[in-house]
């Protein structure tokens, strides 16, 4: 039964048996965190003012990457864990996380030949050797992988890292943690929580239907990206806020411009550097920017300068003309960065810290106080070491659940992950053998977003018309359907852009024809 205290408070006594953890934020740290949890036996929550991924977690570079230039600014601990975490995703997520080669031009007066090839060496070891070849030099003027490098430029490395879809890691991570015991609440916005009586009592509110919701937990993680310092004032941790720093990183995406697989990093004229990757069907991805920024997370856009410095930056080495003509698609986030007072944004570390709070020594000293309760504050990070990040928040809680499971997420699979690594290949083409009846291109992409569950979205279709309306570019109405009954999407953003990619090649027509037909509720 929800109580009813004055409007913006949080209820005066439990109204519901207390959850173990309340986990505020739906992204890809507040997903790991609550799907690392539930499978230690607690019982947590998540909720997020919007939907899963919307802010920061969906406008990333798409990469699973170390950080090649990390090196230069000393973070070697960093790179090493991102490195390791690379390898444990490519193991547990063999159908979202895929290797991609790199071409790394060497451009006469930025940094030496020798600076590159020490950088490589030390990426090469720093990583537990698997599936990945270790980088190479070459001579672009002769080598397939250089024919799209501007002329002038004669050597080059080649190195291996990954990509994924931002997106479809979080929502994989919170189908884990609801498969696990742990409830999901997306549009629900944390309206103000106290410490009362030894238990978090917290309000909920439902911005698609205004009502509210309360609960009880016995600890809270704020991992709310870069709205940290505002829940931290809804958190009467207020004291405790001012400690990120917003930099603002843009994307934008332009017809793929050279054949094969792999992408560039292209080192910049301000020492920064700028990776361009294939992106879906024909398409490129450029980025990113780091510029500071000030305002409301949720209305970040790209800006006409940061379109002229990106297809500068890919036109100054590639065999490219790019302008903001040739842009079909851009987006830009907002990281929420630890604060270490570096002047340049781009050296800002992207390490992380996890805060914790109002545990102290003698827990059973103070489980009745008021005031402070337990709660952890996650500062910064990288898609790259979300798990990572996940597995040492929830040990940091050890001393309020000392009953809780061992760590466990770096063997187990993600949903749809339980593929052999090294047999994704095979798996693929008996899936295609399966779903012979879709394009070939359609059936790649159910596999690619679902992997050894994407059979369960047709297992009683045996031909196309059976997969229901064809709204465009390959999705198709059950696959819709699939993403409304269990993965969260309610509007046609969430499965346009955060589901699948499938925005980047509706037309404007067919992507109101699917808006209409998902509100109508059919």
């Amino acid at each position: 039964m929800i109580s009813t205290p004055a409007a913006g408070q949080p209820p005066a006594g439990p109204a519901a048996p207390a959850v173990d953890l309340l986990v505020i934020g739906g992204g890809i740290n507040g997903t790991g965190i609550a799907r690392d949890a539930a499978g230690r036996g607690l019982s947590a929550v998540l909720c997020d003012k919007d939907d899963l991924g919307q802010g920061t977690s969906s406008r990333s570079s798409r990469l699973i990457h170390g950080g090649l230039r990390y090196l230069e600014h000393g973070e070697v601990r960093l790179v090493r864990e991102a490195l390791r975490e690379r390898e444990t995703l490519l193991r547990v997520a063999p159908h979202l996380v895929r290797p991609l080669n790199f071409v790394l031009p060497h451009v006469p007066g930025m940094r030496p030949v020798w600076l590159l090839r020490l950088g490589l060496f030390l990426y090469d070891h720093l990583a537990h050797r698997g599936r990945l070849p270790v980088s190479r030099s070459l001579w672009l003027d002769t080598a397939p992988e250089g024919r799209a490098v501007q002329p002038h430029l004669r050597r080059g490395f080649i190195y291996s890292d990954c990509r994924t879809d931002d997106a479809r890691l979080v929502v994989l991570n919170a189908l884990g943690a609801r498969e696990l015991g742990a409830g999901v609440l997306t549009r629900h916005e944390l309206v103000a929580a106290q410490f009362r009586d030894g238990l978090w009592q917290a309000r909920l509110r439902n911005s698609q239907l205004g009502t509210t919701i309360d609960l009880t937990a016995r600890a809270v993680v704020n991992a709310a990206g870069p709205w940290v310092d505002a829940i931290a004032g809804r958190l009467d941790a207020s004291g405790r806020a001012n400690r990120i720093r917003l930099i603002k990183g843009s994307h934008i995406v332009v017809p793929r411009f050279w054949e094969g697989d792999h992408g560039f990093l292209l080192q910049n004229t301000d020492r920064r550097v700028v990776f361009v990757t294939p992106y879906e069907s024909g398409l490129a991805l450029v980025g990113t920017t780091d510029v500071d920024y000030s305002g409301p997370p949720d209305s970040v856009a790209v800006s006409a300068e940061e379109i002229d410095y990106l297809c500068a930056a890919a036109n100054r080495q590639l065999r490219c003309s790019l302008t903001a003509a040739d842009v079909v698609h851009s987006y830009a986030g907002v990281r929420a960065l630890v604060n270490d007072a570096q002047d340049n944004p781009a050296a800002v570390t992207r390490d992380y810290v996890l805060d914790l709070a109002g545990v102290p020594p003698r827990k059973a000293a103070a489980t009745h106080a008021q005031g402070a309760g337990p709660l952890l504050t996650v500062l910064g990070g990288k898609i790259t070491t979300f798990r990572r990040l996940a597995e040492q928040a929830i040990e940091l809680l050890r001393p309020v659940f000392p009953q809780m499971g061992p760590a466990w997420t770096g063997h187990t699979p993600l949903p749809g992950g339980d593929l052999a690594a090294d047999d994704v290949d095979a798996a693929h083409a008996r899936f295609l053998a399966q779903a012979h009846f879709l394009p070939v291109e359609h059936a790649r992409g159910l596999f690619e977003r679902h992997g050894s569950r994407a059979a369960s979205i047709f297992a009683d279709t045996r031909n196309l018309a059976a997969m229901g309306r064809h709204f465009g570019a390959g999705l198709y109405e059950s696959e819709a359907r699939h993403f409304i009954a269990h993965e969260w999407a309610m509007s046609a953003e969430d499965v346009l852009w955060r589901r699948s990619k499938f925005g980047l090649r509706l037309s404007t027509e067919q992507h109101a024809q699917f808006a209409r037909w998902i509100s109508s509720g059919d």
